[in-house]
């Protein structure tokens, strides 16, 4: 008698990423707490009644950061049309995507971590930021949620992309393995990270390079051995340089295109973009 019986160890894990669309709303907080975390990261919590049935599940998940008016302070929002977004004819404010790190619905707080890379609008706000002041936040629209079952994760990041990398340790099982590659300025620039899973961890500085100049993080990976394996790579840095990363990783070290995914999290000499490197 032939036993065509599958073992749970012979079953391959689902390994389909999967979108999910939330309710689009616009929500005004106030800032609970300012903390800085490294001498180039600031963490900001927020909290407010509007935050109530805020979702982001999502490692990677963007929020729409709305920021006051410098000269007035006032804080101007969108109404949600049949369209999208509606604005009021006195215009629109200075807008910025961020990953949100941490929402504690029974605590009502949302953080938010700000990476002090240049004297910009987000920067500029952080920095003077305390307990009381107002801040915009919209979305997320929708979710991109990768699944856990592979073999090994591979996660990539400059001082941008701590938070979502933070996210993704946090929510990868026990028995997991994982291996993070991650740049900052400086050894005072580490932050902690949190998680069940099997971590091998390596940092890079760049040691007063300017941020989007220092080639760290792809000669850091070319020199990397790499686990044996199926596995997701992630990617978040400045563009130029997550869309050299990929083509490394697919072309030079096996990296399946479906299971890769890379995003310039910002881009040297551009304000306010987020680039998708899917080739």
């Amino acid at each position: 008698m032939t036993d065509f019986t599958t073992t749970s160890a012979s079953i391959t894990p689902d390994r389909t990423p999967r979108r999910v669309r939330h309710e689009l709303r616009f929500r005004q907080l106030t800032v609970k707490t300012v903390q800085r975390v490294t001498p180039h990261l600031i963490r900001i919590t927020l909290t407010g009644d509007d935050l109530a049935g805020f979702t982001s599940l999502g490692f990677d998940d963007h929020a729409k950061i709305f920021f006051p008016d410098t000269a007035t302070g006032q804080l101007t929002l969108p109404t949600v049309g049949p369209d999208g977004p509606v604005w009021p004819a006195s215009g629109r404010p200075t807008m910025r995507d961020y990953t949100p790190r941490r929402y504690d619905a029974s605590a009502n707080t949302l953080e938010l971590d700000f990476a002090l890379h240049d004297a910009g609008p987000a920067t500029q706000w952080a920095e003077q930021a305390k307990p009381g002041d107002i801040l915009g936040v919209g979305g997320p629209r929708g979710s991109f949620i990768v699944p856990t079952g592979f073999d090994w994760h591979l996660l990539i990041g400059d001082d941008t992309a701590l938070p979502a990398i933070a996210r993704r340790l946090a929510e990868l099982p026990a028995g997991a393995r994982v291996v993070v590659l991650a740049e900052v300025d400086s050894e005072a620039d580490r932050i902690p990270f949190e998680t069940q899973a099997e971590l091998t961890l390596q940092w890079v500085h760049r040691n007063g390079v300017e941020p989007g100049l220092s080639p760290v993080l792809l000669d850091a990976l070319e020199a990397m051995k790499l686990p044996p394996g199926d596995f997701h790579a992630w990617v978040g840095c400045e563009s130029a340089i997550a869309k050299a990363l990929r083509a490394h990783l697919v072309g030079e070290r096996g990296a399946n295109p479906k299971w890769t995914r890379a995003s310039g999290y910002w881009r040297r000499g551009a304000a306010a973009t987020h680039d998708t490197h899917d080739e």
